[in-house]
């Protein structure tokens, strides 16, 4: 079903609140997750809450955290997070980035003891909207095999980068190292749809179009993603003096403890580098060069990085924005959740 933005950001955060998360946090995970879906990235919006709610519930989510900033030098920081939800400490640490960024001309700041953040998009959009470029990276629980191994070791690590065109205009990439993010795979469980087998790896170690059956996932571009992803958990996770590699937590293995996760951000402030109106005019000539290039056969229309998104978002604000009808009935119900995510394993059942 198709339900408004407004409508789904209270449901959302009328979930959170219920589980005990305070109002204004809340909203802000909200408004994270509807952004998500109305992009039509559904494995990182709605189809997350009710994970979220029991892990609120159960403590394993400070309700109340006490931030710390700690500024290492002119351009670096660290934010300490004090377990608090993903989303809150993930924009906090951007605002602080953004702050030092248009004072120094480049920033870098990371985040200590964080939950789930989500899509890291919604994040270096902000420091677009500010006027600077924007880079994230973010460590997660393991549930990828190396290429060329049989056992489990890094996570998803993201990555996400914006930049500022002209006027309103922001380009904008955001990626899992995976072939897919683990997202996609809860998305197509709530949807009872099959799973590309490029994507996972069942218990045998063999490709699995059964998104019940995943045990592992698989880098994208075979050494290219495995490289990236031990690149993005060196940055955001060993650079914070955090858990690394299989010793991440598992998102599923104990709801009642923090997951202890890093995020690391880079802004950059391009008034330092070169006129600031030339740069955004050239973003934008870039955008309209790649949309002009003659298409290949099959293809009607060379889109340049996130703009499929973007058109997405535009249709679904004016439209509605899609839930999937399962998701809909529990946020509309007084459930906090329905079953325990609590499994024991990497990959919830």
């Amino acid at each position: 079903m198709k339900v408004s933005r407004e409508i789904l950001h209270e449901l959302i955060k009328k979930k959170l609140t219920a589980a005990g998360l305070q109002d204004e946090h809340a909203a802000i995970v909200a408004e994270v997750l509807v952004f998500a879906d109305a992009r039509g990235i559904h494995s990182h919006g709605a189809v997350r809450v009710e994970y979220y709610a029991e892990r609120i519930s159960r403590g394993g989510t400070n309700c109340h955290p006490e931030f710390r900033f700690e500024q290492t030098g002119p351009c670096s920081a660290v934010l300490h997070a004090d377990n608090a939800s993903g989303q809150v400490a993930a924009k906090l640490g951007m605002e602080h980035a953004i702050t030092m960024a248009r004072e120094n001309g480049v920033a870098v700041v990371g985040i200590r003891q964080m939950g789930h953040s989500g899509a890291l998009s919604w994040f270096v959009q902000q420091a677009a909207r500010a006027g600077l470029i924007g880079l994230s990276v973010c460590q997660s629980d393991p549930m990828v095999v190396p290429f060329g191994g049989a056992e489990i070791y890094y996570g998803t690590n993201p990555l996400a980068f914006a930049a500022p065109g002209e006027g309103d205009e922001i380009v904008t990439f955001d990626m899992a190292t995976t072939v897919q993010a683990w997202g996609k795979i809860l998305d197509a469980r709530s949807r009872h749809e099959t799973i590309p087998d490029t994507w996972a790896v069942d218990s045998q170690g063999k490709p699995t179009t059964d998104p019940f059956a995943v045990n592992a996932l698989l880098p994208a571009a075979g050494p290219k993603g495995y490289g990236l992803m031990m690149m993005i958990d060196m940055l955001s996770g060993i650079l914070l003096g955090l858990p690394f590699g299989k010793h991440v937590s598992s998102m599923y293995e104990d709801l009642t403890a923090g997951r202890n996760l890093g995020q690391l951000h880079l802004v950059i402030n391009p008034a330092f580098f070169s006129a600031q109106d030339l740069f955004r005019r050239h973003i934008s000539d870039t955008l309209r060069e790649l949309n002009a290039i003659t298409p290949a056969p099959g293809f009607s229309q060379v889109y340049y990085p996130g703009q499929n998104l973007d058109l997405y978002e535009k249709e679904s604000l004016k439209n509605g924005i899609e839930v999937v009808d399962e998701i809909y009935d529990y946020l509309i119900s007084d459930a906090l959740y329905t079953r325990s995510y609590q499994t024991g394993t990497p990959f919830a059942q």
